[in-house]
């Protein structure tokens, strides 16, 4: 701290100031925690970037005059500076004219970062920080010149689809984008190497169903990326789920003939992954721009715009004039969390729709004599599963056969439920292992925790059953 202290006039400036003789005054150092690092944007004689990185009690510091870089192909001086005390990493303020490094200062990013190298001439991070993540390479060229380059990440593997965890509109549209609400399959893209490769919700390689994506690595030439959408049919242009059906369970032959009868449209929202940087601490705002400019549209695929700007509700009364189910509102701030449900992202629907478990069948009279008359089921609780009332349409004759030869090699002598079955609905019921989902369309929830009118919709493979919970 000798250097840092011969350059700076204690009182004169706010920057922290630790002495030798008040060791109090540096921040305790916890070796159980991941070390920190600080990106600092200084308005000095120019404007720079600062680089500081926690190591064995101090900041170590490097100036960086152009910027962090982005591209894995440029690489940005980077000039070595004194050692920082610990508490800087939190400073922000106007440093007086006449002190060194005079001029406003403010942080431009923070986080933690994990070491992979530390030598005199080396230095090896990955970054964990909303605007800079992902690794980076300082290497020294001269006495006190170092060069700072990113790394390029391989895509990470993995990866689930980050869940709307609230609903209704949020109370104020500052600090508020909003995207149209598309029903069909959730995928993810892996694009590298030439070849695209389909993730759905649950984990599940989707890929083979929808043969015709695979010409959307022409869109990225030379260049690795992680998508985030939405697989759609349209029924006299506008999204259905039913049509999406067959093609969600065809592969092989069956998949290539229908990739003709029954066209699909991949509508991507998000972008996770790019050239080697991992995008997923970006704020959403930043990621729609980049999705942006990347210019993804093609035979069937196809980049649908965010509204940035524009008032919920308006977007809202769109959606509901376009004949979609409703629209989802993102945080312009929020990273991508893979996996989890978030109150960052908030779904507004027109048409009440639910995802639920079959625990059970009756069978059916008349003209149903010999097939399932209606489906029992249920929702996730943190109880266990709750019984959520039965669905008696929305089937043909193809359905009632595919749903017959999923359930037949599931039966159990014992209800799946951890909630009371009202007795008129026991008589005759079949049970099942809770391992098929299904989505229903419905009127409301009744006071005693049942769907009231659910109508069939169509089988989720691609959601897995533990994921399934009430929605609001």
């Amino acid at each position: 701290m000798h250097e840092y202290r011969r350059k700076r006039h204690p009182g004169r400036t706010p920057e922290p100031m630790p002495t030798d003789d008040d060791p109090a005054e540096e921040p305790t150092v916890d070796p159980g925690r991941p070390p920190k690092f600080v990106v600092q944007e200084h308005h000095a004689r120019r404007l720079h970037y600062d680089l500081r990185l926690e190591r064995d009690g101090v900041l170590a510091s490097w100036a960086v005059p152009k910027g962090i870089p982005d591209d894995p192909a440029v690489n940005h001086l980077a000039i070595r500076t004194e050692d920082h005390p610990l508490a800087y990493a939190t400073f922000a303020g106007t440093i007086p004219r006449g002190e060194y490094g005079a001029g406003t200062m403010r942080i431009a990013d923070s986080g933690t970062y994990d070491c992979l190298a530390w030598t005199d001439r080396e230095v090896k991070v990955v970054l964990h920080g909303s605007r800079y993540s992902g690794g980076f390479a300082l290497f020294r060229t001269d006495d006190k010149q170092w060069m700072i380059h990113r790394e390029r990440m391989p895509p990470p593997r993995g990866l689930l689809p980050m869940l709307a965890g609230g609903t209704g509109l949020p109370a104020s549209d500052e600090g508020w984008g909003y995207e149209l609400k598309w029903d069909g399959q959730r995928a993810l893209a892996y694009v590298e190497d030439a070849r695209v490769r389909l993730i759905g919700r649950s984990a599940r390689d989707i890929t083979s169903s929808y043969p015709e994506l695979a010409a959307l690595a022409k869109d990225l030439p030379r260049r690795g990326a992680v998508l985030d959408g939405e697989i759609v049919a349209f029924a006299d242009g506008t999204p259905s789920f039913a049509a999406l059906q067959p093609r969600m369970h065809a592969t092989g032959d069956a998949a290539l003939r229908l990739a003709t009868s029954t066209p699909i449209t991949y509508l991507i929202f998000d972008v996770l992954h790019l050239d080697g940087r991992s995008l997923l601490g970006v704020p959403y705002q930043e990621r729609r721009r980049v999705l942006a400019g990347l210019e993804l549209a093609g035979p069937s695929w196809h980049t649908p715009p965010a509204f940035l700007d524009a008032t919920g509700k308006a977007v809202l009364q769109a959606a509901e004039q376009q004949g979609l189910e409703g629209i989802v509102a993102k945080r312009l701030n929020s990273g991508y969390l893979p996996g989890t449900r978030s109150p960052d992202w908030r779904k507004i629907k027109h048409l009440r729709q639910q995802e639920v478990v079959v625990g059970g069948w009756r069978p059916g009279k008349g003209v149903r004599e010999g097939r399932i008359g209606s489906l029992l089921v249920g929702v996730g609780t943190a109880d266990g599963l709750a019984y959520a009332g039965r669905v008696g349409t929305g089937f043909d004759e193809a359905t009632l056969r595919l749903l017959g030869e999923r359930l037949a090699p599931l039966a159990r002598d014992t209800s799946p439920f951890d909630t009371p079955v009202p007795a008129d609905h026991l008589r005759d019921a079949r049970w099942v292992n809770p391992e098929v989902v299904v989505q229903v369309s419905f009127d409301r929830w009744t006071r005693d925790d049942r769907l009231r009118h659910p109508v069939y919709l169509g089988l989720r493979n691609d959601i897995d059953p533990s994921d399934v919970v009430r929605e609001p």
